[in-house]
C-alpha cells in the first residue's frame, strides 16, 4: 500500500512516510494509491467485530506487515485504547424518535480525536523507537485537536509539540486541556486570532523545505493520513450498531450524520463508502457553512469572516479535507485537483466544474445550523431524554429532528429529498461536559466530571502571540531554541 499526493508533485511513499508528514511536499494531502475493495462476507464478518478489532482490521489494510507486523499492530492499537473509560471504546445511544448517537469522547480529553489520535501517538513511538529519531509535531487547533494530540505524546523523548490554540475562541476547559499539561515536550502558544489565522503560520514553516526536513516537522492535525485512517472505523461501527440485518439483498443503507469543521470524519466516510459500506453521508456544519455551500451550489468560497459559534470546534472556513473528497471523486485526477486547488488558494473562492459538484452531491447530503437550531436540540434531546448533547452532537441532532413526522414516507426539505425507511446514526464528537456556556445558553444544567473540575486549579503555561507580531518567526525560534537544548 503506497501513498500518492491529492497534487501529484511527489513520489509516493509507504505509510510510515505519509505519518511522519504535513502536508505533501507539493502542497497537496496524502491518500492511498487505491482504495481497498470489500466483499459482502467481509462485511458481514466485520458485523459481529467490536469497535477495537475493527480499527485493527482496517488499519491492516492500510498499513504493510513488512512495515509493522500484525500483532505489534494490534498491540499498538490495544494499547492506545488503554486509557478509555468506557469498555467498548466507543458507544451507541439509542434515545427516542430514532436518534441514534455514537458517543465518539471516551477518551482522556473527551472528543473524538481522543480515538485517532491516541492510536496516531503509538504508531509515531513505535517507528522513532526503531530509528533512534526525534520529531517535532506543529498542530493548529479549533479546540480539541490540541489537546488530544498533547496526550497521545506528552512526556515523550523522541518528540517535541508546539500547539498554537486560537485564543478566545475554545471554551475554558478546551484551554486548560491544553495549558495544565507541564511537560518538557509541550509548548503552547495561546495566539490572538481565529482557527484559519493559526494555519497561516504553520503553512508557512512547513512551505520551508529545509527548515521542515531540519527539525523534522510534522503535523498532527486531520491533514494527517494517519487521523483518517482510524475514523474510517467510526462509520463501519455506526453502520454495523444500526443495520437491521445483513442478510438482505442488497445490504441495508444507513444514513451516518457526521458534524464537520476540517473535513476529516467526513472523508473517512467518503472512503468508508468507496470501500463498500452502504452509507449515506450527510455533512452538517454550523454558521460557517462552506461545505453545505460546496455541496448545495457548487460554491467553494470563503465567507467575508469566520463566525464564532456554540459549535466552536467546527468555527472553520477553510476545510482543507475537501482537497481528499474532490480528488477521490475526480478518480484521483491528482492534475485537476491541483489546478482546482491552486485557484482556490489564490483567491479563496471556486466554482467547481458541473460534474464534479454533481458527484459531490450525489456523494454527500448537507445542512447548516444556527445557534439557536444547536440551543433548540440541546434542549429537545434533554426533555426527551434526559440526555446532554455537546453543541457539535446537536448540529447532527438538530438535521434529525429537522426530518418530517415518520408517517409521510417522501418528504421534501430545504436540504434534499428523503425517504424515511433508513435507519440513521448522529455521531458524538465530544462530551456536553466541555461545554458548560452552551448547556448554560440552552438553560440546561452542566454535569461535570472530577478531572474536569480539578482543571481549573492547576498551574498553566503558555506563551502568547499577539496581533502584529510574526507568529511563523516566533515558532521558528522556539523550534530552534528546543532543539539545542
Amino acid at each position: 500500500m503506497e501513498y500518492v499526493s491529492t497534487r501529484g508533485g511527489t513520489g509516493s511513499v509507504d505509510f510510515e512516510g505519509a505519518l511522519f508528514s504535513g502536508y505533501a511536499p507539493d502542497g497537496g494531502l496524502f491518500m492511498p494509491q487505491r482504495i481497498p475493495s470489500l466483499d459482502r462476507d467481509t462485511l458481514q464478518r466485520w458485523s459481529r467485530l467490536s469497535y477495537r478489532e475493527l480499527v485493527k482490521e482496517l488499519c491492516s489494510l492500510f498499513i504493510m506487515t513488512e512495515l509493522v507486523p500484525r500483532s505489534t499492530l494490534n498491540d499498538l492499537i490495544d494499547r492506545a485504547f488503554s486509557r478509555f473509560r468506557h469498555k467498548d471504546v466507543v458507544h451507541l445511544s439509542r434515545l427516542k424518535d430514532g436518534l441514534n448517537v455514537l458517543e465518539l469522547w471516551h477518551g482522556v480529553t473527551y472528543a473524538f480525536k481522543d480515538l485517532s489520535l491516541s492510536c496516531t501517538g503509538h504508531f509515531l513511538q513505535y517507528f522513532l523507537e526503531k530509528k533512534q529519531k526525534h520529531v517535532t509535531i506543529l498542530v493548529g487547533t479549533s479546540g480539541d485537536t490540541g489537546s488530544s494530540a498533547i496526550e497521545s505524546v506528552r512526556g515523550q523523548k523522541n518528540m517535541d509539540i508546539f500547539v498554537l490554540l486560537p485564543k478566545g475562541f475554545c471554551t475554558e476547559i478546551q484551554e486548560l486541556q491544553m495549558t495544565t499539561v507541564i511537560e518538557d515536550n509541550v509548548h503552547v502558544f495561546a495566539a490572538h486570532g481565529n482557527s484559519d489565522e493559526i494555519d497561516e503560520p504553520i503553512k508557512e514553516l512547513f512551505a520551508d523545505v529545509d527548515f521542515a526536513r531540519k527539525y523534522n516537522l510534522m503535523s498532527l492535525n486531520s491533514v494527517n493520513w494517519s487521523r483518517i485512517m482510524v475514523q474510517i472505523a467510526h462509520h463501519f461501527y455506526a453502520y454495523f450498531q444500526c443495520a437491521p440485518s445483513l442478510d438482505t439483498t442488497p445490504l441495508p443503507v444507513v444514513e451516518i450524520v457526521v458534524p464537520t469543521g476540517g473535513g476529516g470524519n467526513i472523508t473517512a466516510g467518503c472512503i468508508a463508502q468507496k470501500m463498500g459500506l452502504p452509507i449515506r453521508l450527510v455533512a452538517v456544519v454550523n454558521s460557517n457553512d462552506i461545505i453545505h455551500r460546496t455541496v448545495q451550489h457548487g460554491d467553494f468560497s470563503l465567507s467575508a469572516s469566520v463566525k464564532a459559534t456554540l459549535a466552536s470546534a467546527m468555527d472553520i472556513q477553510e476545510p482543507y479535507n475537501m482537497e481528499r473528497i474532490l480528488w477521490l471523486l475526480l478518480g484521483s485526477d491528482s492534475r485537476l485537483t491541483k489546478t482546482l486547488m491552486e485557484r482556490f488558494s489564490g483567491s479563496k473562492s471556486l466554482k467547481l466544474p458541473e460534474d464534479l459538484h454533481r458527484k459531490l452531491s450525489e456523494t454527500l447530503r448537507s445542512c447548516s445550523a444556527s445557534d439557536e437550531d444547536i440551543v433548540r436540540a440541546m434542549q429537545r434531546c434533554w426533555e426527551e431524554n434526559r440526555y446532554l448533547l455537546c453543541p457539535h452532537s446537536a448540529v447532527a441532532a438538530h438535521y434529525h429532528y429537522s426530518q418530517p413526522d415518520r408517517a409521510h414516507l417522501h418528504h421534501k426539505f430545504s436540504c434534499f429529498s428523503f425517504l424515511f425507511s433508513t435507519p440513521r446514526c448522529c455521531l458524538a464528537p465530544a462530551s456536553a461536559a466541555k461545554f458548560q456556556d452552551a448547556l448554560l445558553r440552552a438553560g440546561l444544567v452542566p454535569q461535570l466530571p472530577p478531572e474536569i473540575t480539578a482543571l481549573t486549579a492547576m498551574e498553566t503555561r503558555s506563551t502568547p502571540l499577539e496581533r502584529g507580531q510574526d507568529w511563523a518567526q516566533a515558532l521558528r525560534e522556539r523550534i530552534e531554541a528546543t532543539a539545542q537544548q
